[in-house]
């Protein structure tokens, strides 16, 4: 039974009896009865820094550091929260976090709270090694990552996020041009739900492969020459980077939502181009 259910079976003031103590006799201040009667949608902790452990690929686990943000609904009858309850949640799991395990802490967290609905964030820098092009120069590529658990009653969502940097070149401008065209540097976003597992670096190989050319931590001089030409020959506006990215995604059926965004931080333009695709598989088509 949910606490709203709960809260109409029973008196404000019963419900708040039963929150006011802790065995230790001290008052539960967050379980007093609030007479302005408003429910909050979101209540909770955020940007907290936890370390964590990703499994990796390449085999083995990465450790990293990642920001959480916690929170959950507050019906309108309790004054607050236990804020404290979201940190003993936290540090109660294993470093070790996997999809199921961030499931099984979002449902571990609205029961404690006693609350229909929560919502958790985990995002972390994920570190993968590249390989020059031409010269197989080793380096290392950061991505933006995060995990996005949704609960609303019995129905549990959950999202993994990727943010790839990659290099688009301008079509028109190649086209128009007597001599070479402008590029740029541009942020691909990928947000997806899906059914089966799959790695992280996939998402990123999926955002890599359509740009233009993507990006690498060191280069020597042939692979410069090589990461530009490739550019030149591959040239991209940003409504084709989302739309060869939702067709790689569409043919997956792993992946039943997706949201696919990107943003070209324009060379010679005083502002960025931007597009996005979202689409849900299981929805009827309009």
């Amino acid at each position: 039974m949910s606490t709203v259910a709960k809260a109409q079976g029973a008196s404000n003031s019963t419900a708040s009896t039963s929150r006011e103590r802790t065995s230790a006799g001290i008052e539960d201040v967050q379980g007093r009865a609030d007479p302005r009667h408003l429910a909050i949608n979101k209540v909770g902790i955020c940007d907290i820094r936890h370390p964590v452990s990703i499994e990796q690929r390449v085999g083995g686990h990465q450790s990293t550091v990642a920001t959480f943000g916690m929170y959950v609904n507050l019906p309108h009858h309790f004054k607050g929260t236990h804020m404290s309850r979201f940190v003993q949640i936290l540090n109660a799991h294993e470093h070790q976090i996997t999809v199921e395990s961030f499931r099984a802490m979002l449902g571990e967290m609205t029961e404690r709270l006693e609350a229909d609905n929560g919502h958790i964030e985990m995002r972390f820098p994920y570190f993968i090694d590249k390989y020059a092009p031409v010269t197989r120069e080793k380096g290392v590529m950061d991505y933006n990552v995060a995990f996005i658990g949704d609960q609303r009653g019995d129905r549990t969502e959950l999202y993994v996020e990727v943010k790839v940097p990659v290099t688009t070149l301008c079509p028109c401008s190649k086209d128009i041009s007597d001599y070479g065209a402008h590029n740029q540097r541009s942020l691909i976003t990928i947000r997806v739900r899906a059914t089966d597992f799959f790695w992280l670096e996939e998402l990123v190989d999926i955002a890599e492969a359509q740009a233009s050319s993507e990006l690498y931590g060191i280069l020597k001089r042939v692979d410069e020459k090589a990461v530009t030409e490739r550019a030149y020959e591959n040239p991209k506006f940003v409504e084709d980077v989302v739309r060869d990215i939702a067709q790689c995604l569409n043919d997956d059926p792993r992946f039943r939502y997706y949201v696919v965004e990107s943003e070209n931080f324009e060379s010679i333009h005083n502002h960025s181009a931007y597009a996005m695709i979202e689409h849900d598989k299981d929805q009827p088509a309009a």
